[in-house]
């Protein structure tokens, strides 16, 4: 098992452009590009351990795969090849999902299988839906779990609301969709993260946003490939964020990150509590991109209740800042932290409680008053989110952090970056 222990520093001003490219478009790059009957090429693909297991995945449907300067070719099959071995998604909750709306539709019998990590995640949220239109899955506890196993066929046309908002959930409904036998429409409570429709209308897909429901005609030809340039990660960027709001006379510019409503929301929840956030855009062609810079300022408490699919994956770190805030933070309205790869409220609130910042959990979120971080040993529980937040309260009060090999899948360089900012010892045990 991997130990960090992360020394408390002081003030640092730095640019970033090395942050991770973006988890989530890479997952799709590698998925939606079998929906072409050409070449995708797909520039700045994430080379973390979660991404290049769907790229493994799409390789052993049949998709060759290549890579020459940074640029990732993905030449789709005439036909999906049946496997004859598990298709292992590794960590990640978003291949699973999607790859089982992608598969469903998909003539074939395919097992999807993980870490002992993802085999712990609630998957009926996905698979539920997806039986009701026509769809054939199974899995442990009623398919509830881990390995799936999917029965690719015919698909109804269908109109689903969902009771979350989800964009796994929502992706997989609008893949499987796609080779529907009519017109779908799909509605969520809130708009969710929005990758999945942006990126298949630019292939050419017919999908449509009327009045909060989203609107999916089934392909009648192949998609135009992928020609993108995957922009960086504001979710992995966000730990640095935090960073530089927290610790005095810090800055950071982190560049050339997508700046997409839904995925940005956390940054203005830090300039909702006082940092100094200003964006700026360079470009708007599959995703708007451009630079954040985030400047320290005192912090005060606030309450979080909107817009929490757009946070999801922020709020870990996020709690960081409240940690140091004046006042008590509320989170509300989010129980879809306890699907993720930990329950991050319970998971969150133990954390932040051994190191001295009281926090109360809720069944659907958590708060935390604001005080003095104090040294302390924690362990990620297998979430990489945890492990890079809780690194970045040990810059204010030097701090150990257990089963860390999780960062990889997600950021590979996250420890290097660290690294400009202060020391960071590792122990392999």
């Amino acid at each position: 098992m991997q130990t960090i222990s992360i020394k408390s520093t002081k003030s640092f001003n730095i640019e970033i452009d090395s942050i991770a490219s973006d988890k989530s478009i890479s997952h799709r790059c590698a998925i939606f590009s079998m929906l072409s009957d050409k070449p995708s090429k797909i520039k700045n693909f994430l080379m973390a351990e979660d991404t290049m297991n769907s790229l493994s995945i799409v390789k052993s449907l049949g998709a060759k795969i290549e890579f020459n300067d940074n640029i990732l070719t993905i030449v789709p099959p005439t036909n999906i090849i049946e496997p004859d071995r598990v298709l292992d998604c590794g960590n990640s909750g978003t291949g699973m999902r999607l790859f089982c709306g992608f598969l469903a539709s998909t003539n074939g019998s395919f097992v999807l299988v993980g870490d002992k990590y993802l085999h712990s995640r609630p998957m009926q949220r996905v698979i539920k839906p997806l039986i009701s239109i026509g769809a054939t899955l199974d899995g442990r506890d009623n398919g509830n779990y881990a390995p799936i196993h999917i029965r690719g066929g015919d698909i109804k046309a269908f109109k689903y609301s969902s009771s979350v908002a989800s964009a796994q959930v929502k992706s997989a409904m609008i893949l499987a969709a796609l080779r529907a036998d009519g017109d779908s429409n799909y509605s969520e409570p809130e708009l969710s993260r929005d990758h999945s429709e942006r990126m298949l209308r630019g292939m050419g897909a017919n999908i449509e946003l009327i009045n909060g429901t989203i609107n999916i005609k089934p392909l009648t030809t192949p998609l135009a490939p992928l020609n993108i340039s995957v922009p960086s990660d504001p979710s992995s960027a966000f730990f640095f964020a935090v960073a530089a709001a927290i610790i005095p006379k810090s800055k950071v510019l982190i560049k050339n990150v997508t700046l997409n409503k839904t995925r940005i929301e956390a940054y203005h929840i830090l300039k909702k509590m006082g940092a100094k956030v200003e964006f700026i855009l360079k470009d708007d062609k599959y995703e708007p991109i451009g630079d954040i810079s985030v400047e320290y300022a005192p912090l005060t408490g606030v309450e979080v209740s909107k817009n929490i699919s757009w946070l999801i994956d922020e709020l870990p770190a996020l709690s960081i800042a409240f940690a140091m805030a004046k006042g008590t933070s509320i989170i509300k309205n989010a129980k879809e932290l306890r699907v993720k790869e930990s329950d991050r409220i319970s998971t969150v609130v133990d954390a932040l409680n051994l190191c001295g910042i009281k926090s109360k959990e809720f069944d659907d979120g958590y708060s935390v008053e604001g005080g003095k971080l104090k040294c302390a040993t924690i362990s990620s529980s297998g979430d990489h989110r945890i492990a890079m937040s809780f690194a970045i309260a040990g810059l204010v009060s030097s701090i150990t952090i257990e089963d860390t090999e999780c960062i990889s899948t997600s950021f590979p360089n996250f420890i290097d970056i660290l690294f400009t900012i202060t020391k960071v010892g590792i122990n392999e045990s």
